[in-house]
């Protein structure tokens, strides 16, 4: 058995309840957002661009049954929550690490979907020179935008998290990720236009 924190039971409920909504949201092709980004991230290493895939959330075991010597069984554990962020990988020589949030709210994101740890993870990689940045997708206008994360950052440490960042500073400081075929979400081409300033991914592709 494997017990849910209150927030992770919310979040789980919501993902449930939008799942319908996401078919019409990327491209018609019946994915969600964590979906088309894992199918990009498929995309990516099977093309020989990129090496970048999902970190596994932390789990606490609380509990073990041990019906027989040789056999353990796990009956009680704890999702914990993430330390750092969701993606983290290598492109091209570049290390990539970045958070993936998502909003039904028209006009801002919530803050609240980041936590302190989160920003200073960020901050260490920037400090490092590794490409940092958030993928956030407003379900509602179907718009999904590539957010440095040097601009999540100075927003985060205004009001240290407690207000919502408005949708016009993402514009202002984000990239908006156009949706495509293949990859569903391709991002790798904002981070190369846009972080890298050159033509990487035109180069290593057949």
């Amino acid at each position: 058995m494997v017990n849910y924190p209150h927030q992770v039971r919310k979040k789980i409920s919501r993902t449930n309840s939008k799942f319908s909504r996401q078919q019409v949201d990327f491209a018609n092709r019946g994915m969600s957002f964590e979906a088309a980004i894992n199918d990009s991230n498929t995309y990516y290493l099977a093309h020989g661009h990129a090496v970048i895939h999902k970190k596994p959330t932390p789990v606490q075991i609380v509990k073990v049954d041990y019906p027989r010597r040789s056999r353990a069984k796990i009956v009680e554990a704890y999702f914990r929550q993430a330390s750092t962020t969701d993606y983290s990988g290598v492109y091209q020589g570049h290390y990539i690490d970045f958070e993936a949030k998502e909003t039904r709210q028209k006009t801002s994101m919530p803050m609240k979907n980041f936590h302190s740890h989160q920003i200073e993870h960020m901050d260490q990689v920037l400090q490092q020179r590794g490409i940092c940045f958030v993928l956030l997708h407003f379900s509602t206008l179907k718009e999904t935008y590539l957010l440095p994360a040097s601009a999540l950052i100075d927003f985060y440490r205004v009001e240290n998290g407690k207000k919502s960042m408005p949708i016009d500073y993402i514009r202002k400081h984000g990239f908006q990720i156009e949706m495509g075929g293949y990859p569903s979400l391709p991002y790798l081409e904002v981070v190369e236009k846009n972080l890298l300033g050159g033509d990487t991914l035109e180069k290593t592709k057949p």
